[in-house]
C-alpha cells in the first residue's frame, strides 16, 4: 500500500456576507468557491479494477464533499473525467464512471461500473497523481437518495435465518425443485452470515459450491480466522467440491462487442457452469452478499432454463426484500429503479441488443448464444440442462 499522500492542496474560499465586513446588505447569499484537492496519490485496485484515491472516505468527506455531488477528476498523465457523480454505492448504469465511497473500502475510488478497468482505460501508473474538483453540490442527489440502501449485520434484525443469510432455492417453472441455491457467503464472515449460510446449505444437502467472490488464497484466509465456523463448507472445500472463480462485476455491456474484462467475466462464468456439469447437485452459488455477482449468474442459469423475464425479476428482487424489505407494492419507485438500473443491464449484457423487449423475448436463445461465445459447447449446455431441468 502506498504511503499517505505527500501533500493535499485544498482551495476552499468562503465569501462572507458583505454586511459583516462593510455594512452592505446582509441579505446577500453566502457563496462558496469549488473545493479542489490536488496531488493525490492513486492505488490500483487489482481485484475489481479502477483507481483508489489515497484518502479515506471520512477524510474526503471532511473537505466538504457529500454523496450526490458532481465532481471532476484529472490525472497528471492528462486523462480527465468531467462531471461524474460521487456516491456511496455503485449507482451508475453499466459502463458509466463514478467516484465511489463504498462502505468497507479503505479509500474512495474512481472506476467504471461493471465495465472496463478505468486504470487500463486511462493508462494510469502509481506514480501519477489525481486532482478532484467539486463541480456542483447535489447534482445527482435524487439517484443517491433512491439507491442509498443499507442493512444490518445482526441476526435479530431479520425474521428468519434464511432471510439473514439471503439463502433460497432458485426456482422457476422449468427447473427441478431445490437443485440450485443462492446465498451470501458461507466462508467470508465479514457480515456475520457465514455460519447461518453453512447451516442452511448443510440442511439442503448442498454437494457443490460455485464461489464467485474468492480465490483459494482468500478462502484459506477465512478458514484461518478465529471466527470461522463453517464445517459444511470446509468439508466440501477439502473434498475439492468448491470452485473459486474470484469473479469481478466487470461483465461489460455486451458479448457482441466484448472487452477484455467482459471476456474474462464470461469465460469465468462458463468455467463455473462447466464445473456444475461435472459434479452432482444440489449446488450453491454465492458471492459476498449473494446479490449482484450471484444475481448475474443466477439470471443466466434461469434464462438458460427458459425462465421468463418476470421470473428472473422476482428472484433477483427477493434479495432486496431480504436485505432492505423493498417490494413493488411498498416502494415502487426504488423497486423500478433497481430493476432498470441494475438487473436490466445484466440481462442486456447477455442479450447484446438494447432494442430487444425482454418481456417478450425468448431469453433462452440469447443465454445459449452467450455461453457459447465464451466457450461452452452444445454437449455441455445439454449436460447442464439435464441436471437442472424438470424431465
Amino acid at each position: 500500500m502506498k504511503k499517505r499522500i505527500r501533500a493535499i492542496s485544498v482551495i476552499l474560499v468562503l465569501f462572507v456576507f458583505c454586511g459583516v465586513l462593510s455594512g452592505c446588505n446582509s441579505n446577500k447569499k453566502e457563496k462558496q468557491e469549488p473545493i479542489v484537492l490536488s496531488d493525490l496519490g492513486i492505488i490500483y485496485d487489482t481485484e475489481f479494477g479502477g483507481a483508489y484515491i489515497d484518502l479515506t472516505i471520512d477524510e474526503f468527506n471532511a473537505y466538504g464533499f457529500d454523496y450526490g455531488d458532481s465532481v471532476s477528476i484529472s490525472f497528471t498523465n492528462g486523462y480527465k473525467l468531467e462531471d461524474i457523480p460521487y456516491y456511496n454505492g455503485y449507482y451508475t448504469r453499466t459502463g458509466e464512471t463514478l467516484l465511489v465511497a463504498y462502505p468497507g473500502y479503505p479509500h474512495i475510488k474512481v472506476g467504471i461500473n461493471n465495465g472496463n478497468d478505468l486504470w487500463i482505460v486511462a493508462d494510469l501508473e502509481e506514480s501519477d497523481k489525481a486532482e478532484i474538483k467539486l463541480v456542483e453540490k447535489g447534482a445527482y442527489l435524487n439517484i443517491q437518495q433512491a439507491r442509498n440502501l443499507s442493512y444490518k449485520d445482526e441476526r435479530s434484525a431479520f425474521p428468519s435465518d434464511a432471510a439473514f443469510a439471503n439463502f433460497r432455492s432458485v426456482q422457476v417453472k422449468t427447473m427441478k425443485e431445490n437443485v440450485v441455491y443462492r446465498s451470501a457467503s458461507p466462508c467470508d464472515n465479514q457480515h456475520k452470515r457465514a455460519p447461518y449460510v453453512d447451516k442452511l446449505m448443510g440442511e439442503a444437502g448442498v454437494q457443490f459450491i460455485v464461489n464467485l467472490s474468492d480465490n483459494e488464497q482468500k478462502i484459506e484466509g477465512y478458514i484461518a480466522k478465529d471466527d470461522f465456523n463453517s464445517p459444511n463448507f470446509l468439508a466440501l472445500y477439502n473434498a475439492g467440491k468448491v470452485i473459486p472463480l474470484a469473479l469481478s462485476m466487470n461483465y461489460g455491456e455486451s458479448a457482441v462487442e466484448p472487452t477484455l474484462q467482459s471476456a474474462t467475466f464470461g469465460q469465468n462464468v462458463v468455467s463455473g457452469l462447466r464445473a456444475m456439469t461435472e459434479n452432482d447437485g444440489p449446488y450453491l452459488i454465492h458471492c459476498t452478499e449473494g446479490k449482484d455477482r450471484t444475481g448475474s449468474v443466477c439470471m443466466l442459469i434461469e434464462a438458460l432454463c427458459g425462465a421468463s423475464y418476470d421470473e428472473i425479476v422476482a428472484d433477483y428482487m427477493m434479495t432486496y426484500y431480504n436485505y432492505y424489505e423493498i417490494t413493488k407494492e411498498r416502494d415502487r419507485e426504488k423497486y423500478d429503479i433497481i430493476v432498470t438500473d441494475v438487473l436490466d443491464p445484466m440481462i442486456s449484457s447477455v442479450v447484446g441488443d438494447e432494442s430487444v423487449d425482454f418481456e417478450a423475448a425468448n431469453l433462452a436463445v440469447y443465454a445459449e448464444n452467450y455461453v457459447k461465445t465464451w466457450g461452452m459447447t452444445d454437449d455441455e449446455i445439454a449436460a447442464l440442462k439435464a441436471k437442472l431441468l424438470k424431465q
